[in-house]
């Protein structure tokens, strides 16, 4: 499947060394202003090549929008979004065309379909994400509409754990790091890695606030499981937490549950979510990305025939994928809380009244 969503539904394309990648937004109400500025600020925060810390593949990631935007606005037509690749080198996997890499999608893309794209993994490569950050900047444009604002950041890389969250800072750091006293620790720990020709996994903690109380629809799309499911999709988180998570397991319900005053919740152990609808306090959510499974080191592994080979892997890959994940993990949250806010426009018969009878 390629397609997600419900009311705004998202379709990507490509491949990692083709022509290029893009994807097809349809369901975005006509009249929503489309600031290209602002999309070629997400595409730059997810960008390769910024630093030593990434990938030193260079893409300009340009954004082309081929239909579905009039003079700068939103037409209700299917918005269809390029993105050229300019930097691929395809030689760099010819020595491993016919061998599995470790870690990665080559063995069960092969079982699955009977072949594959050997070209950096061709459809499996996160080289994808570049279109899910492209189409996550138009639902974050549609969500400043309604003063929702999601962020993202790194709270931990390794073994690394910060404990201070300042989504100002991260904006300026060169991995995105959300405790400053941590962060030169984890940069260590990056380089570390990859001067060991290994890489190293890391958590992006993402946030949404300004949330109307809500949004999410039980039982079989609620506004948790809809995040879960929609990070989960990319290629190297392994687990999600919302609001205390795994910790939740080790407490006892008096500490675990948001007690309410006339304010509001005192606390928020379920991460703004309450029977998968928003209650309108912040959503915090935790990406858990496993390290990069690009490395530099001889592995064992088998071919397409079955022969036991050693894996040798060249080209240009992240020491640390967390860091530009995060980035994808916060257009994945504002996509799905987009789609949410669109559907909760008909939950309530009053609702509909307000739009076509004018009621207040």
């Amino acid at each position: 499947m390629n397609t997600f969503g419900v009311a705004l539904r998202i379709s990507t394309f490509g491949e990692s060394h083709g022509e290029g990648i893009g994807c097809v937004i349809d369901g975005l109400p006509a009249g929503l202003k489309i600031d290209e500025n602002f999309i070629e600020s997400m595409m730059k925060r997810r960008a390769p090549g910024l630093n030593r810390f990434s990938t030193q593949r260079k893409e300009a990631d340009k954004v082309q929008i081929l239909s579905g935007v009039f003079e700068g606005v939103s037409s209700g037509t299917p918005i269809c979004l390029w993105i050229a690749n300019t930097s691929s080198k395809s030689s760099d996997y010819d020595n491993i065309k016919d061998i599995f890499r470790p870690g990665h999608a080559d063995f069960t893309y092969f079982k699955k379909y009977g072949l594959r794209d050997y070209r950096g993994g061709g459809r499996s490569s996160a080289r994808e994400s570049a279109a899910r950050v492209a189409a996550g900047a138009i639902a974050k444009l549609l969500l400043q509409e309604f003063n929702i604002q999601v962020r993202s950041g790194i709270c931990s890389i390794g073994d690394v754990v910060g404990s201070e969250f300042d989504f100002e800072y991260a904006k300026n750091s060169e991995i995105y790091a959300l405790d400053k006293q941590k962060e030169d620790a984890q940069k260590a720990l990056i380089e570390s890695a990859k001067n060991k020709h290994n890489s190293v996994g890391g958590v992006a903690l993402i946030e949404a606030s300004g949330l109307p109380v809500g949004l999410g629809e039980p039982l079989y799309h609620k506004l948790d499981g809809a995040i879960a499911e929609a990070l989960m999709g990319l290629n190297a988180v392994k687990a999600v937490e919302i609001g205390d998570g795994i910790l939740s397991s080790t407490q006892y319900g008096n500490e675990h549950n948001d007690e309410m005053d006339k304010k509001g919740f005192k606390t928020n152990h379920s991460g703004g979510i309450l029977g998968g609808i928003s209650n309108g306090n912040i959503v915090r959510v935790k990406a858990h990305f496993k390290p990069t499974p690009s490395i530099f080191l001889p592995q064992d592994t088998l071919d397409v025939n079955g022969k036991q080979q050693v894996c040798k892997i060249k080209g240009r890959h992240d020491p640390c994928v967390a860091v530009r994940g995060s980035v994808v993990a916060e257009s994945m949250v504002a996509l799905v809380i987009a789609d949410m806010l669109l559907l909760h426009s008909t939950s309530q018969l009053s609702f509909l009244k307000k739009v076509y009878l004018g009621e207040l």
